[in-house]
C-alpha cells in the first residue's frame, strides 16, 4: 500500500494537484486572518462575527442563512450551487481559452476583448432575426455558432501578427482588447437593440428573450418570443437559481478541447510549436498555420463563453461599461493557473473561483463584511498559483546539485584509465 502510495506521489501529475491545493488552502487561510485581524479591529464585528466571517470563507456556498436566534445555519442551499454552477460557465471557457493558448507556448491576455466580441455577435444575430421565421433553437445555435466564431475571428489577429511579423502576442492582445471595448460600445450605441421597452434599462441591450416582432403592423421587441438556453432538467436540481444547461455544454466542450490537445496529431503539432517553433518547423510542422490556430481556438473558446452567458436569458449587457473590459475574460488567467493549464482541472478551478463570488455575497448579506475581501483572497491564491512551480519544487524535495561522474575505484573517473603515476588527471574527475 505504501509503495503505491509513494508511486501515485511521484507522479508529477499528482505534485501539481497538490500545488494548487495548497495554494487555494494557503490563499483561504491568509483570507481568514485578515477577516480574524478586521473582525478584531472593527467592534460591530468582533471575535464573533469574524468567526462567521472564516466560517462563511469557506462553507459559504453551503450557507442557509441565519436562524430565529441569529445563529448561521449551513445545509443544501440549491440557489447558491445553481448561480455557483450559473457563473461558472463563462470562467470555465475563458479558462480553458487562456490553457490552450498557454498549452501552445503562448499567452492568450486577449481573453477580454473575444468575449465582447462574442458577445456582440450573438446578441446581434439573436436579436436580428423575427420570430416565427425559423425555430428558436435554430436561432439559439446561430447566435452560439455566431459568438464563437466572432471570437475567433478576433483571437486571428494577434495569432497573424505574431507569426508572420514576430509581435509578442501580448501587445498585440491588449491593443485588440481596447478595439473590441470601443468597436462594440459603438455597436450598441443608439442601435435598435438598445432596451426601449423597458424605459429605466436604455443602457442595456434586450435580453435574447426578446424577439423581433409584428404587433399591429409595427415591428417591436417583445419577451418571451426569443431563445434561451435550455434548462435541460438541472432547474428541478437547484431550484430558485440562474442555473442551465450551458454548464453542461461548458463541460463537454473542456473534454472536447482535452481529447484534441492530449490525444491528437493536431494537439501535438500545436503543443511542439509552442515548446519550440524553430524545432518543429525543422521537424516538418507548419509553426505560422499552428500559431494563428492556436490563437483562433482560444478565441473561440472565448466568444463562446459569451455566447452561453448572454443566451442564458438572465443576464442583461449594459453596453455603456465595456469602454472598459470584462473581469470574466481576466479571470481566466488565474482559472488556467490554478488547473496547470489541464482542461479537466479547468472544470473544478473555475467552479471554485466561481464559488468565491457567491462566497462575497454572503459575506455582504449575513455579516457586516463587504464581499471585496473574496476579490483579495482571489488575489492571493492567484498570486500563489503564479508560484505553483516552486511549490512543486517544495513538495518533490529536490535541490539542485552539481552533476557529479560516478567514481571509480582506482580512484579515476568512471571510464576513464586512472594515470600509471597515480596523479590526478586534469579535467578527468568530473563528468
Amino acid at each position: 500500500m505504501k509503495e503505491k502510495l509513494s508511486d501515485l506521489y511521484a507522479k508529477d501529475g499528482t505534485k501539481t494537484v497538490l500545488a494548487s491545493v495548497l495554494s487555494i488552502l494557503i490563499g483561504l487561510a491568509m483570507g481568514s486572518l485578515i477577516i480574524l485581524v478586521v473582525g478584531l479591529a472593527n467592534p460591530n464585528l468582533g471575535i464573533s462575527g469574524a468567526w462567521d466571517g472564516i466560517r462563511l470563507t469557506f462553507a459559504g456556498i453551503f450557507s442557509t442563512g441565519r436562524d430565529a436566534a441569529g445563529a448561521l445555519t449551513f445545509g443544501f442551499n440549491s440557489t447558491n450551487l445553481g448561480n455557483m454552477l450559473f457563473r461558472a460557465t463563462p470562467l470555465i471557457l475563458t479558462g480553458l481559452s487562456v490553457a490552450v493558448a498557454f498549452k501552445t507556448g503562448l499567452f492568450n491576455i486577449g481573453a477580454p476583448g473575444q468575449y465582447l466580441m462574442g458577445t456582440a455577435a450573438t446578441l446581434v444575430i439573436a436579436l436580428s432575426i423575427p420570430s416565427g421565421t425559423m425555430p428558436g433553437v435554430m436561432v439559439w445555435l446561430l447566435a452560439f455558432l455566431g459568438g464563437t466564431l466572432a471570437g475567433a475571428l478576433w483571437g486571428c489577429i494577434p495569432g497573424l501578427v505574431k507569426a508572420f511579423l514576430n509581435i509578442n502576442e501580448v501587445l498585440a492582445c491588449i491593443m485588440t482588447n481596447w478595439i473590441a471595448a470601443n468597436l462594440v460600445t459603438w455597436i450598441f450605441d443608439g442601435s435598435k437593440f438598445r432596451n426601449l421597452v423597458e424605459n429605466t434599462k436604455s443602457g442595456y441591450i434586450y435580453k435574447t428573450t426578446y424577439a423581433l416582432t409584428q404587433v399591429d403592423g409595427v415591428w417591436t421587441y417583445v419577451d418571451g418570443k426569443g431563445v434561451s438556453t435550455a434548462k435541460m432538467g438541472l432547474d428541478k436540481i437547484f431550484p430558485g437559481s440562474q442555473v442551465n444547461g450551458g454548464i453542461l455544454i461548458a463541460i463537454a466542450i473542456a473534454i472536447l478541447i482535452y481529447i484534441l490537445m492530449s490525444k491528437t496529431t493536431l494537439g501535438y503539432q500545436l503543443k511542439a510549436c509552442g515548446a519550440n517553433r524553430h524545432a518543429a518547423r525543422y521537424a516538418g510542422i507548419a509553426d505560422r498555420r499552428n500559431i494563428v490556430l492556436s490563437m483562433a481556438i482560444a478565441g473561440a473558446l472565448s466568444g463562446a463563453a459569451a455566447a452561453l452567458y448572454y443566451l442564458s436569458s438572465n443576464t442583461e449587457f449594459f453596453w455603456s461599461t465595456y469602454q472598459s473590459l470584462p473581469a470574466t475574460g481576466f479571470n481566466g488567467i488565474p482559472v488556467a493557473l490554478l488547473a496547470a493549464s489541464n482542461p479537466i482541472a479547468v472544470i473544478f478551478t473555475g467552479c471554485f473561483m466561481s464559488m468565491l463570488d457567491i462566497v462575497g455575497l454572503q459575506l455582504t448579506n449575513l455579516t457586516a463584511y463587504n464581499e471585496y475581501i473574496t476579490d483579495v483572497i482571489i488575489a492571493i491564491i492567484v498570486y500563489l498559483s503564479a508560484f505553483s512551480l516552486m511549490i512543486k519544487l517544495f513538495l518533490t524535495g529536490r535541490k539542485k546539485r552539481r552533476a557529479q561522474a560516478p567514481v571509480s575505484e582506482s580512484g579515476g573517473a568512471q571510464g576513464a584509465p586512472a594515470p600509471e603515476d597515480g596523479t590526478r588527471q586534469e579535467g578527468g574527475g568530473q563528468a
